[in-house]
């Protein structure tokens, strides 16, 4: 809901409202972003008050000696006029004139969302879903144009927003800086929250006080990367996960990004997200327009948790589309962490029964088909099927694995090439480098030059004919390597614009992907999570979350892509143990439990399991199966986070009204003999009756170790064949626990659990969990 009354613009979703006016000398003021106001007039008690001057400071205009816009809650900031914080729009004139000075010409208001028509990824709604207020700015002297586009999402209580740049004049400009959104508060009593990591650890949580000073988040990577995610959040010093003040902002984009997060001297926080103005320059000629990526805004009171269901609603309705929207996702297994590249069709077609007996929907074929691919060292760019490893071809494997009732997956990795392939060797100039500079490799592989079209017309051409032969339901596109050595050997390129043409050519090859197979699920992938951003999701409904599969980095990993991400968008496996990359050893029914949590897949030789594995793995699929509507695009609520707890997590997924809801308890390390757990809920219904109870798990011999001699007629020796006997054919249920409790009782004091395991005895209500152990309850209100 938008409204415009005497140029104060009040835009207002379920729960937020968002102020801005026109001040007296036409730049547009930022008055208030937080809970939703009922009134849209009388508002002068939220302007800040300027009636004397400022020291050693620039007024704006001699008529205006009080009003100074460093000090000034302002809109959009341009460069030049005594604003001397991070700036929103920064260009250049071909004489070398770099000042701006934009003020209000005019507005419309619109209903739905228009589009762009820039090439980019972007967020869609119709018009009973949202509204739009166009401003239009003009710089004073110039005849440059700039147009802020706020969209607003009432429902989910998000704002889009985006920036134009239009010139106007006949001499050409270079664009330096163009944010996508700016937004000035009032106050600095906020924390800052980022995602940071690196491969195998992407998106851990990081929390620091704001102070004055400035604050860079970005990645220089060529990707969105998974150094420094795009998601931020400004919280309410003092907040905890369910209560308090919550700015949240996403970037729909997967090229370089930068956020800055700014304190001035008088305490005004400024935060810009954009593309990072450290690899971007933009020649604009007259008559041209240039568009910035979208920034996805949101506000909550109650905590990161509530800011983190409204980009959770936002994105399974306005950012995910097509065939896939909404639905359930298939429980894959993949084949890599079993073979890698050591695989024949025979072993292939193992695999693929043991994953149909376990009632596993889809079949993912992973790197090595292709080429004379052998290791990570040929082949990439050689779309053919390896017909050493599968001579009977691609469609025959296919047809088995549907035959077997699975569908069909494949990985590619388009972006890239290996200089040990045909494609280089008749198309050296397609690689990303610069004329006499040897190129630096990363996984020995390099960059296509997706801003060439010829190179997207290979690609879609080759992959488009082994899909099509294959009949593949399910495409894993990868791409394992940041940029280095940026240059296009195309006539007159403008090398300074690579990174973004680059995104644009991207987004342009899965748009023409993604139109000619809409019945194909597409999961983005970049050695893990390097490319986990909004505009991958806009063509691809999940991501890859990280090469990382081990129980606790998934905790850390998982929850915080679940701050800006759905589950529904998080891909998750169950793997081998000890773990190929910790070498930590978990439990299956852990492993489970954890990747549960988002899409799950299973990355592990099945063959190789013990029969009781077996039989964990199909009541894992099966219990998955039953509630996967709940654990996909069920509410997500982090009760006890992993982030801020040394002994224990608690995780929620519910149905709306909270009637139905599956609750993770996971522990680091066992402390002997320790205080008493307690599920504690908060979102529970205090009016309601609840019946708690946990999902039944085996337990296996092995986890007592010695121990087991004190019961057993026979001395079992640790790895002698008895010993195997016993464990691959008897395992112990988990603890008989089950409660009826009231909703208050849940929300405020929370269930004390039965005693874990201490060694000082063992019966059918123990709990047995051990390091890195955890749980399900399954809680529901009774009728």
């Amino acid at each position: 809901m938008i409204h415009e009354r005497n140029l104060v613009f009040s835009l207002h979703t379920r729960y937020t409202s968002y102020l801005l006016r026109v001040n007296e000398t036409s730049h547009l003021e930022h008055l208030y972003y937080g809970r939703r106001i009922r009134t849209t007039q009388n508002l002068e008690a939220l302007i800040d008050k300027h009636t004397i001057g400022i020291g050693s400071s620039v007024a704006y205009d001699e008529e205006h000696p009080a009003l100074f816009l460093e000090n000034l809650c302002m809109e959009y900031s341009s460069f030049g006029k005594g604003d001397f914080r991070e700036s929103a729009v920064i260009f250049s004139r071909s004489n070398g004139d770099r000042i701006a000075d934009f003020i209000y010409t005019g507005h419309r208001i619109l209903k739905g969302k228009p589009r762009s028509f820039s090439g980019l990824a972007e967020s869609y709604g119709d018009h009973s879903q949202c509204s739009t207020l166009v401003i239009v700015l003009a710089d004073k002297i110039s005849p440059v144009k700039l147009e802020l586009y706020y969209t607003v999402f009432d429902q989910c209580d998000v704002i889009v927003r985006r920036s134009t740049l239009t010139n106007g004049d006949q001499q050409p400009i270079t664009i330096e800086r163009l944010a996508s959104l700016q937004l000035d508060v009032f106050t600095s009593d906020y924390d800052l929250v980022t995602f940071d990591g690196a491969w195998a650890r992407e998106r851990y949580r990081t929390t620091r006080p704001l102070s004055s000073g400035i604050y860079v988040n970005d990645s220089k990577t060529g990707t969105s990367s998974n150094r420094h995610n795009p998601c931020i959040f400004l919280v309410e010093q003092g907040a905890n996960e369910s209560n308090g003040d919550c700015i949240g902002c996403n970037l729909v984009y997967s090229g370089d990004h930068c956020e800055t997060v700014e304190v001035s001297p008088y305490g005004k926080v400024r935060l810009l997200t954009q593309i990072n103005p450290s690899t971007f320059r933009w020649h604009l000629n007259g008559g041209e327009k240039f568009a910035t990526p979208e920034a996805v805004l949101t506000f909550s009171h109650e905590g990161m948790n509530g800011a983190s269901r409204n980009f959770h609603h936002f994105i399974n309705e306005h950012i995910i589309r097509g065939k896939w929207k909404l639905r359930h996702r298939p429980v894959l297994v993949n084949n890599w962490e079993a073979t890698y590249f050591n695989f024949t069709e025979h072993r292939l077609y193992e695999l693929a029964k043991e994953a149909a007996d376990a009632g596993i929907e889809l079949f993912v074929l992973d790197d090595g088909w292709f080429g004379s691919r052998q290791d990570d060292t040929t082949s990439l760019g050689d779309w053919t099927v390896n017909t050493k490893k599968l001579p009977n071809g691609l469609a025959a494997l296919s047809k088995a694995i549907h035959g077997m009732g699975m569908m069909f997956g494949l990985w590619c990795e388009p972006e890239m090439v290996s200089r040990q392939s045909e494609l280089y060797r008749n198309h050296p100039e397609w690689i990303v480098a610069v004329p006499g500079r040897e190129p630096s490799p990363g996984r020995n592989q390099y960059l296509l030059d997706l801003t060439k079209e010829e190179v997207r017309d290979y690609l879609f051409e080759s992959l488009s004919a082994i899909w099509s032969i294959g009949q593949v339901d399910y495409v894993k596109w990868d791409m394992n390597r940041p940029f280095s050595d940026m240059y296009s050997t195309s006539e007159g390129f403008r090398q300074y614009e690579f990174n973004h043409r680059y995104v644009l050519g991207l987004y342009e090859l899965l748009d023409r992907f993604t139109k000619a197979f809409p019945h194909i699920l597409f999961e983005s992938c970049s050695s893990g999570g390097n490319r986990f951003d909004l505009g991958m999701l806009c063509y691809m409904p999940q991501t890859w979350t990280s090469d990382n599969t081990d129980a606790l980095c998934r905790m850390h990993i998982q929850e915080g892509t679940s701050c800006g991400y759905p589950l529904s968008a998080m891909g998750a496996h169950v793997s081998a143990s000890p773990n190929h990359q910790t070498l930590r050893t978990t439990t299956i029914e852990s492993r489970f439990n954890v990747a549960s949590f988002g899409v799950l897949g299973y990355e592990l030789d099945l063959t190789a399991l013990n029969a009781q594995e077996k039989e964990s793995v199909k009541d894992q699929i099966a219990f998955y199966k039953l509630y996967r509507s709940l654990f996909q695009y069920g509410l997500f609520s982090r009760i006890k986070p992993i982030a801020k707890s040394k002994d224990d997590a608690i995780w929620v997924v519910s149905n709306p009204d909270f009637n139905e809801m599956l609750v993770l308890f996971f522990q680091t390390l066992n402390e002997p003999n320790g205080q008493s757990d307690v599920l504690r809920i908060p979102v529970a219904d205090v009016e309601a009756t609840y019946a708690v109870t946990p999902r039944k798990e085996r337990i296996s011999l092995k986890t007592f170790g010695d121990l087991v001699n004190m019961i057993s007629p026979i001395r079992l020796k640790d790895g002698s064949p008895v010993e195997k006997i016993v464990s691959n054919t008897l395992t112990l249920e988990s603890e008989l626990e089950y409660y009826i409790v009231p909703g208050d009782i849940l929300a405020y004091a929370g269930i004390k659990l039965n005693q874990q395991f201490c060694g000082t005895g063992y019966d059918k209500e123990t709990r047995v969990l051990g390091d890195f152990g955890s749980r399900i309850y399954h809680i529901k209100k009774m009728s």
